[in-house]
């Protein structure tokens, strides 16, 4: 199933759990939301950008930064490495006198839920062990309604083995669907009801597993209600501008993981 279907799918799926509660004539208007989501248009990953890039001067001090996630972890919304957040991400770490040489990569997977970090996990510690991994991980398990405790258990696990590798883990929680403009209200608002309560729960397991947790939402989520521009052309996912937010929010969580792996080195 293509990202589109699938998150099509997931946005009529959360319509209809949404409002089993709720009025017959509130129940039309937010099916009507879910038919519009399933069929508008949404951003694919390129196949164009880089998943492995150094960035930074030669001789300073490297470091591995590896991505895991969803599609924001590959940077989808966007055409140019350096516009993605792993991109943007590694250059604000390579600037300056005392900046990093950045060797990044990633393995995230476009529509990926919490319960795909498993296999990410694998496959980010082939090779060299990366010194930082960040995870960008939660939009999916929001707008499928999956239960956020299933969800935190996933993703804690996937934390714990990371740690348990030496490998420092930033997590970037759920963002804001609040935020999202592919979706009307009141769905939007039933998604960012889901999208905190997933926040919640991941940042408890984050924290036992041993990784540290960047609220995106909390952050973020403000300047991407008020900024359209933050988001591509589908309304949903982060456009250059979005990215960048993120990118300077997950800075100082990142820097200070690196800091703690190079004293570890």
């Amino acid at each position: 199933m293509t990202e589109h279907n699938e998150l099509a799918f997931r946005l009529g799926r959360a319509a209809a759990l949404s409002l089993v509660a709720g009025t017959m004539g509130g129940a039309a208007v937010l099916a009507g939301q879910a038919i519009a989501a399933r069929n508008r248009r949404y951003a694919q990953p390129e196949l164009g950008l880089a998943l492995r890039a150094t960035v930074g001067r030669v001789g300073a001090p490297p470091l591995r930064l590896v991505l895991l996630g969803d599609s924001s972890a590959l940077g989808v919304g966007v055409e140019r490495f350096e516009e993605t957040v792993g991109g943007q991400l590694a250059h604000l770490l390579a600037a300056g006198p005392t900046g990093r040489q950045v060797h990044l990569s990633s393995v995230g997977v476009a529509g990926s839920r919490s319960t795909d970090l498993a296999t990410q996990v694998a496959r980010a510690m082939l090779g060299e062990r990366p010194d930082v991994a960040l995870i960008l991980v939660g939009a999916n398990d929001a707008t499928a309604m999956a239960r956020p405790a299933d969800a935190a258990a996933y993703l804690g696990s996937a934390v714990r083995r990371l740690r348990e590798a030496h490998v420092e883990v930033v997590v970037g929680t759920c963002p804001d669907l609040g935020a999202v403009r592919a979706v009307a209200a009141p769905l939007r608002q039933v998604l960012g009801w889901s999208g905190r309560r997933v926040a919640r729960a991941q940042t408890t397991a984050v924290l036992d597993a041993g990784g540290s947790v960047v609220d995106l939402a909390t952050e973020t989520g403000p300047v991407f209600r008020a900024d359209a521009g933050t988001l591509c052309h589908d309304g949903y996912h982060p456009s250059a501008d979005g990215y960048r937010v993120w990118a300077h929010a997950l800075l100082p969580a990142v820097s200070a993981a690196a800091a703690v792996a190079s004293r570890h080195h």
